[in-house]
């Protein structure tokens, strides 16, 4: 049983007592003191200092200098190794250590106790105040070196907890060892711990509120985690790559500006290709094969769905509890870094899903952090995903705000990520998303509207954009809420684009419905242009529709093999000349037969199938044709840009639209959703001269059946479709063509 010694108590030379109180030296030795910094370390008095060390397992213990000269000796208080003594001469500022003995045994260890504060002035106000929008510069786990010492600095917030440690294999996961400072001004607790660097696993242990320990925490700003299923937090420091990306992020805004093309091609990491025997690649291996690829193929974007450690993989980075550490299933953050600095040089932007309306409830995450509810909302009506058994942030406590605005810009800082698509803001903004009656309370007003998650949109966009001007926000947003992509000035959340649910839904409606039904459901393919410049939309074919036995795009569409192939064909010709941005998921682009399966690689070995690569060559083909055409990107968000021609031939499932530039020059569309060619079709147009036929996804080339219009037509002075002139044209089986008008 420990005790605290009865000898008289021992003075220092001037008479001043060096044991500490009986009550706190219990404490610390128990580990259940919360300010060890008022107990150990040095305290300086008058010819001197105080020096006090907790080392469990040492019998004895002696300061000493650097070279190991003894400097004084510590007495033992309690059996569980606490040590203390007055150590003449020692002055305020000095360097000095402490040699324990064990038997036999002897070591050298510094004092994490003689080390000053982590958090600056300013850091604490920010902080307090709720505006620190680079916590990651200072919380988290930063290799460093202090008063000449290396090791590593160590920052978490826990406002509630009692007591907060380090643990780790350096301290044999005993947390009375390294027990952290508490900064009372902002819920924060710190510690510089000597010695130890990068690649140290390591957890807090933390004593919530009524004094009970909670399960060990990985590190919320963790910059690297260990790989699944194993859950600590890996000592990293943030990532220092050797950026040579600068011809690309020297260029203007581009990405902003809503007239320009975007060709988005979504990529989940682990399955996009893997190597032997299953085997999944790693950032590097994929940079060596996606970067060629990708620029091959004419996007403009590559969009990673998340990369932030997430502990199920089935999740497929969904549910994440490293929003800060990029999952270390393909390797480490610097190797991230390189892929996205690889992407750049190749012209390619990178956009990254990102996860901030919910985490999931593993012990080790987010969840009752601190012993309450630090991270969700406390109320279960406003904290809890009934759908996907997950915890929704608290959006009006500043902590969150801090720890959400900081990681975006974390992103947009440290791995010159181009912008973010935020996942799932539907279920951010309603209060009864995805609940019944009773399941949820109307805010303050009556509404349904989670005043403080738009709250929370609309400032972090705007911190975004005053940080990061060049940097695009995208919305995953199903439902009608109002203005997601305009500016907050303009009473917006301020997203840049939005991505357009509706359009996607009616139109795989359509294109999933046999021809000689299509007649009835002509209007899914008009409908969208009734709403689309409420919002500057992207038009998405995401991973979500290819999972969860949805099949494969190629798997929706109706018909034999030819048919298949050559709707789906049909299909991406409209979308891509239809106003809107482009993104697809990987494997879409050239027909993937199979649904999606996160578990393996897509099936390359498709493309050894002419139908397949034909697909592959049309999406590249279009790709190029929309960048280099201005009519059908420049005007994509104005209404200025779009013409209707013909939306009434149901019973032939025809649809003709022009596309126009700034200067008014025309683009004319017209597909043909019934395996029936159609010759001598007369469409109007605004006036005569040569029509150049520039896109047909009939062509022999993408595995059609290759009938067309010869190269082009010319207009001629017959009114059709109320325009002063028409064209005679062709129209393939299932099939759109693009004609462009020459000056």
């Amino acid at each position: 049983m420990s005790m605290i010694s009865k000898a008289p108590k021992a003075t220092d030379a001037t008479g001043v007592a060096h044991r500490p109180n009986e009550h706190e030296a219990h404490e610390i030795a128990r580990g259940t003191h919360g300010d060890p910094f008022s107990i150990l370390g040095p305290k300086y008095v008058e010819g001197g200092a105080i020096v006090r060390a907790f080392r469990p397992g040492a019998h004895t213990a002696a300061v000493v200098d650097r070279s190991g000269k003894v400097l004084g000796e510590l007495q033992p208080v309690l059996a569980e190794g606490f040590h203390s003594g007055f150590v003449p001469g020692l002055a305020d500022g000095a360097e000095y250590r402490f040699r324990f003995t064990h038997g036999g045994d002897s070591w050298i260890e510094d004092d994490a106790y003689r080390f000053g504060p982590i958090l600056g002035e300013m850091d604490v106000y920010l902080l307090a105040e709720g505006t620190h929008e680079r916590i990651y510069e200072k919380f988290g786990a930063h290799p460093t070196v202090m008063d000449g010492v290396e090791g590593t600095s160590f920052v978490v917030l826990a406002p509630a907890a009692r007591r907060v440690s380090v643990v780790g294999n350096f301290n044999a996961w005993d947390g009375r060892r390294n027990v952290m400072r508490k900064r009372h001004e902002c819920g924060a607790f710190e510690l510089f711990i000597p010695a130890i660097g990068r690649g140290e696993v390591y957890k807090y242990e933390i004593i919530g509120p009524q004094g009970e320990v909670l399960p060990l925490k990985q590190d919320p700003v963790g910059f690297l985690q260990e790989e699944a299923p194993s859950t600590a937090s890996i000592v990293d420091g943030l990532v220092e790559h050797d950026w040579q990306d600068q011809a690309f992020t020297s260029k203007p805004a581009d990405w902003q500006d809503a007239g320009k093309a975007i060709s988005i091609y979504e990529v989940h990491l682990g399955s996009w290709r893997r190597g032997d025997d299953n085997v999944m690649l790693d950032y590097d291996q994929i940079a060596g094969l996606l970067v060629p690829y990708v620029k091959e193929m004419g996007f403009t974007h590559v969009e990673f769905m998340p990369v932030s450690e997430h502990p199920f993989y089935g999740s497929w980075g969904y549910q994440p509890i490293g929003l800060y550490a990029p999952t270390s299933r393909y390797g480490t953050p610097d190797a991230f870094a390189r892929l996205v600095d690889a992407l750049h040089q190749a012209d390619v932007g990178v956009l990254l899903d990102w996860v901030p309306g919910h985490f999931p409830t593993d012990i080790h995450g987010l969840g009752r952090f601190d012993g309450t509810a630090l991270y969700e909302d406390p109320d279960p009506k406003r904290g809890f995903h009934k759908d996907w058994n997950t915890l929704i942030y608290g959006y009006g406590r500043t902590e969150v705000k801090n720890f959400l605005v900081s990681n975006a810009s974390y992103w947009l800082d440290r791995f010159h990520i181009d912008g973010l698509r935020v996942d799932a803001v539907a279920s951010m903004l309603y209060l009864d998303y995805s609940r019944n009656a009773g399941e949820w309370e109307p805010n303050i007003y009556g509404g349904r509207e989670n005043l403080e998650a738009v709250a929370f949109l609309k400032e972090t966009n705007e911190r975004i954009g005053a940080s990061f001007p060049k940097a695009t926000t995208h919305a995953e947003e199903s439902t009608a809420f109002p203005s997601v992509s305009r500016p907050t000035y303009a009473g917006g959340l301020g997203f840049h684009f939005k991505w357009n649910m509706g359009w996607m839904h009616d139109t795989l409606h359509y294109m999933q419905e046999d021809p000689i039904n299509r007649r009835y459901h002509h209007h899914h393919m008009t409908f969208g242009m009734v709403y689309a410049y409420s919002e500057n939309f992207i038009l998405p074919l995401s991973h979500d529709e290819v999972v969860y036995g949805k099949g494969s795009l190629l798997g929706k569409m109706p018909g034999d093999d030819w048919q298949r192939f050559a709707n789906l064909r049909a299909y991406y010709g409209f979308m891509w000349s239809h106003p809107g941005k482009k993104l697809i998921f990987m494997g879409c682009e050239f027909g993937q037969e199979k649904e999606w399966n996160h578990d393996q690689s897509l099936d390359w070995h498709l493309l050894e199938n002419p139908a397949h690569k034909g697909v592959q060559r049309l999406v590249r083909d279009l790709n190029t044709l929309y960048r280099e055409i201005p009519a059908l990107h420049e005007l994509d968000c104005d209404p200025a840009g779009f013409e209707w021609i013909d939306t009434q031939n149901a019973d032939q499932s025809v649809i003709a639209f022009l596309r126009k530039d700034s200067q008014g020059k025309s683009v004319l569309v017209v597909s043909n959703f019934t395996p029936v060619p159609r010759h001598d079709y007369l469409v109007g147009v605004p006036h005569g001269g040569t029509w150049t036929e520039r896109m047909n996804t009939d062509a022999g080339i993408y595995g059609g059946s290759n009938i067309g219009n010869l190269g082009g037509k010319t207009g001629e002075a017959h009114s059709v479709n109320g325009r002063p002139y028409s064209l005679s044209l062709t129209l393939p089986p299932l099939a759109t063509i693009v004609l462009v008008a020459e000056d």
